[in-house]
């Protein structure tokens, strides 16, 4: 079980994942926080300036820019042993990089989540190095208030990066695109964003309830020679939005695994 946590940076995606351990009821006084420009941290944690000298913590979260690594990581290291496990936020930075940096943790563990983990509804990717079943089960078990955290191969890492990570952007920029075209075909500005925001709000809450899987459900919406399946002839045709979409993860991708190259050398 993993009862104290050490946050080496607590930015967007570190501070958002305290902001949702701390929802869901986690003590505040399981955290301790490092960051060198941050004033204050949600539920009082007191936030430190440098990294403690001593101190024993059960796992470190390493939340810093990835090209910061080489300038944290020998500071970071002493606290990094004696069964500590070192997880990390760093996009790009493989397993093999962080047991280079960290040689005495007992473990590595990728952590690939979203923004929405402040309302514990994130997927969160895990890739781990050196960690048994129980090891496995204490990190699943810590990140499970945050959404639904999924074990995969770190081959598959920068793909899950693409879907996961950058996915809700996606959205976002599909739900703009959605208000933006109604306003130019004569919606009010502020209720076409209202309207296309609600609308996906609900169809999403409806596809994570639903038996159907989300293709299904768009045809059941569909009837035959409707207003809907004119809207959809357009999105199917040629596959142009599944084609679009194809692109659009391909190319999150790689340049996950081109940062993953960089950070090798």
């Amino acid at each position: 079980m993993i009862e104290s946590m050490l946050l080496v940076g607590c930015g967007n995606m570190a501070g958002a994942m305290l902001d949702g351990w701390l929802a869901a009821g986690v003590p505040a006084s399981r955290f301790a926080v490092v960051d060198p420009v941050r004033e204050d941290a949600p539920g009082g944690i007191p936030v430190l300036r440098e990294l403690p000298q001593a101190g024993r913590f059960d796992a470190i979260l390493l939340g810093v820019k990835p090209q910061n690594l080489a300038e944290v990581g020998p500071q970071v290291a002493p606290l990094a042993g004696e069964g500590a496990l070192v997880l990390s936020l760093l996009a790009g930075v493989e397993l093999e990089v962080l047991k280079e940096h960290f040689p005495a943790a007992a473990g590595h563990v990728r952590v690939m989540p979203n923004l929405a983990v402040s309302l514990g509804k994130a997927p969160i990717a895990l890739a781990a190095q050196g960690l048994d079943d129980a090891a496995r089960g204490a990190v699943t078990d810590l990140l499970a208030p945050l959404g639904t955290p999924e074990w995969i191969g770190e081959d598959r890492f920068d793909l899950v990066t693409a879907l996961a990570g950058s996915g809700p952007a996606f959205v976002y920029r599909f739900i703009d695109a959605l208000g933006a075209a109604s306003i130019r075909l004569g919606l009010p500005e502020e209720q076409a964003r209202r309207l296309a925001l609600a609308m996906v709000e609900g169809a999403s809450a409806l596809a994570a309830q639903s038996e159907h899987d989300p293709g299904k459900l768009a045809d059941m919406v569909a009837s035959k020679g409707g207003v809907t399946r004119a809207g959809l002839d357009v999105l199917d045709d040629g596959e142009a939005l599944g084609r679009l979409v194809t692109e659009t993860l391909r190319a999150a991708r790689d340049r996950s695994a081109e940062m993953a190259r960089e950070a090798r050398k």
